[in-house]
């Protein structure tokens, strides 16, 4: 009579031990997949909300060949090389009331919307320095036939505010205006609501502003007395906004204060690494895409994220905020007009 065998090759004790051993070995195997499975699904997800955020607007389509020529660059030295050529880029503040967001931050229901924010942001070949330039929202313009996402185009207006071909036209209009005024080809689009910029400052922990004078504008409720403040996100807006409470209550007061918020941001972004904590990077990125329209050749992650790498050796210090230079308008004291020869010695500078 022969006993059964007990060893580890066996079948006794031994063989269930490697029995369990492998199975927890599979299951240790299955619960790695998993997690793989759901962070690759979870970064799907994560790329296409980004992604969704975006609203792209088919410009070069829409004006067609009658433009400004682009500037000759320098082709990069491959496809994956980051390009770094001169760069002209409309960015509009729209104040949109769609949604309950917009309307609590902007202080109404109404429809439609306007640009209260124009900036020209002109990155110098390299991108290593660029120049913002604000255009003055009560500026007299010729603005040009347009056409409407609707179908049809706008008429010719003269003595026209400059705000007021976003209003008639959307981002394509607008385009074609700055374009129009300025002889100078916008490479790019981009525009943010009300509700995605309070957004960002907020994912951004606030901005830090010194402003001169003491504020209070009832129509922007912003109430600040002079000095260093950091704000969050509602009132960073508000700044943005705010006219009535400072100097002679003019768009150009406005302005200064937008300009002050822009390098105030760039501050921040540089002084974050946002690399090292995903989780924040995510929040950023979420709420700079939250609420943002662009035209088609940035209206994706990709290539905003490429944009974006092509910015590295830009620096808050190397960038220059100039506004568009005007004169009251002889027609009405409330409305400017370029000031020439100035203001086309300084878009010429920009092509």
């Amino acid at each position: 009579m022969f006993l059964p065998v007990t060893g580890r090759d066996g079948n006794g004790d031994g063989g269930r031990e490697a029995g369990r051993r492998s199975r927890a070995l599979r299951i240790a195997g299955l619960a790695l997949a998993a997690a793989l499975v759901l962070g690759i699904g979870a970064a799907g997800w994560a790329y296409w909300h980004l992604n969704s955020n975006i609203t792209g607007v088919d410009i070069d389509n829409a004006l067609g060949d009658n433009r400004p020529p682009r500037p000759l660059s320098v082709p990069s030295p491959s496809a994956a090389a980051l390009p770094s050529g001169a760069l002209n880029i409309l960015v509009l503040g729209s104040d949109s009331r769609s949604g309950k967001e917009n309307q609590r931050l902007g202080g109404g229901d109404s429809a439609g919307a306007r640009s209260d924010t124009a900036m020209v942001v002109h990155l110098d070949a390299g991108r290593t320095s660029a120049t913002v330039v604000s255009i003055p929202r009560d500026t007299l313009v010729t603005r040009p036939s347009c056409p409407r996402p609707s179908g049809g185009s706008t008429a010719v207006a003269h003595d026209s505010m400059f705000n007021s071909a976003y209003a008639v036209g959307g981002p394509v209009c607008a385009v074609k205006t700055v374009e129009s005024l300025t002889n100078v080809r916008m490479d790019h689009y981009l525009e943010i609501d009300f509700s995605g910029f309070a957004k960002l400052v907020d994912a951004l922990g606030g901005v830090t502003v010194t402003t001169d004078e003491d504020i209070d504008d009832e129509d922007s409720h912003l109430r600040l007395k002079a000095g260093t403040h950091h704000l969050d996100g509602t009132q960073a807006l508000a700044l943005a906004r705010t006219r009535h409470g400072i100097g002679d209550g003019s768009d150009l007061g406005r302005i200064g204060l937008q300009q002050k918020l822009v390098k105030a941001l760039l501050e921040q972004i540089a002084s974050q690494d946002l690399l090292t904590d995903p989780a924040k990077l995510y929040r950023v990125a979420d709420a700079a895409t939250a609420g943002l329209t662009t035209d088609t050749g940035l209206d994706s992650l990709s290539e905003l994220t490429r944009l974006g790498q092509s910015l590295r050796g830009l620096s808050a210090s190397s960038v220059r905020t100039v506004t568009m230079p005007v004169v009251r308008a002889p027609s009405d004291p409330n409305r400017v007009v370029a000031e020439q020869p100035e203001a086309r010695r300084l878009w010429e500078s920009l092509r």
